[in-house]
């Protein structure tokens, strides 16, 4: 006789995140194509010195470092195996019931319904709108009695686009109180909109204690590989997520990583410049080529094909780069190497492939 497990599990996907292929360009996973900088890789091998010691569970020093870095209270600040884990502990420190709601965007996040069925509550899923953009109005009147946490990605993971301050503002205003709401800036970095509009989630959540901000590591900083997202948010909530996050899940080198990181900000972050050159001279490209291309503020470009993105991918992948379709909605695609993007774009723009995906 075998263990007894929730049946509703065997209907929740397997979070993937990208496949590799020997020798292909990998264009799927949203990572940066540049490694440590020469500070980071030194913090990360002294650390390794260390590995057979246990690493702090608190994470005090680099909770302090992301105080200091956004100015607000240690009190205000969480860290965890990077901000999916974070997403999954937040289902669970505010629902408690399968018939607890938690609110998102679709096709927002993809785990987004995963951590929700995980913490045994319901996904309640509010389509983007025509421009694949987040419909707040929408999402406001999917608020229930029932409703408990409110996701947002902002820019929104896969399509790229991204609400402005204002825009967050009423939609947060619209909300109530006792409901939280998470503004999940995994690509804040990328972000260009004009400074009077921008939406800092650190800055909103100042005066609202029902914000919560993620932010990640494994982006701009390039530390995709060792996991570390970090929440700012009201210290009630932040103490709650540290009592069921899972012991040790941030390794002893993953915190000196990000530590050094922070130490290195500016030159880390000016790398992002790159990177939104190239995905708009990328989705120039494309919308020259017929491709409908909506403006991204993340670091990849989403083409809505459809019921032809499988299709889509699995040419590229023969054409030796690998992006990312999802469903029958769309493929993202990164922004990654001049040279990688080089490769992409003669695919994606060949009469032949115009012809076949776009006629």
């Amino acid at each position: 006789m075998t263990a007894r497990i929730r049946p509703d599990l065997a209907s929740i996907p397997a979070y993937s995140p990208g496949r590799s292929y020997p020798g292909a360009v990998k264009l799927s996973s949203n990572e940066s194509t540049l490694g440590p900088l020469p500070t980071v890789a030194k913090a990360i091998a002294e650390a390794a010195e260390q590995a057979h010691r246990y690493p702090d569970n608190q994470a005090s020093e680099l909770r302090a470092a992301l105080a200091t870095f956004h100015d607000v209270a240690v009190e205000n600040v969480a860290v965890g195996c990077g901000s999916v884990a974070l997403c999954q502990e937040l289902v669970q420190i505010t629902c408690d019931a399968p018939t607890d709601e938690v609110v998102f965007a679709w096709r927002s996040f993809e785990a987004y319904p995963i951590v929700t069925q995980v913490g045994n509550a319901t996904a309640v899923q509010v389509p983007l709108t025509e421009g694949l953009a987040h419909d707040f109005d929408a999402m406001a009147a999917a608020v229930t009695e029932r409703t408990r946490l409110i996701f947002v990605c902002n820019p929104n993971n896969p399509t790229g686009t991204a609400a402005g301050r204002a825009e967050i503002l009423r939609f947060l205003d619209a909300v109530p109180n006792h409901i939280l709401v998470v503004l999940d800036e995994a690509y804040y970095e990328y972000l260009r909109l004009p400074e009077q509009d921008h939406p800092n989630g650190v800055e909103i959540g100042r005066t609202r204690p029902n914000v919560l901000v993620l932010r990640t590591f494994s982006k701009a900083y390039g530390m995709a590989g060792l996991r570390v997202g970090y929440a700012i948010g009201d210290p009630e909530v932040i103490t709650a997520l540290m009592k069921v996050h899972i012991p040790f899940s941030v390794n002893r080198i993953a915190q000196a990583a990000a530590i050094a990181s922070l130490d290195a900000r500016h030159e880390l972050l000016d790398r992002t410049d790159g990177t939104v050159a190239e995905r708009a001279r990328m989705r120039t490209a494309l919308l020259a080529a017929g491709y409908r291309i909506v403006p991204t503020e993340a670091n990849f470009v989403w083409l809505p094909l459809g019921a032809r993105s499988a299709e889509f991918g699995e040419a590229c992948a023969e054409a030796g780069v690998l992006v990312r379709p999802y469903g029958a909605d769309g493929v993202r695609v990164t922004a990654g190497d001049p040279h990688e993007n080089d490769l992409f774009l003669a695919f994606a723009t060949d009469p032949d492939t115009v012809r076949r995906f776009l006629g």
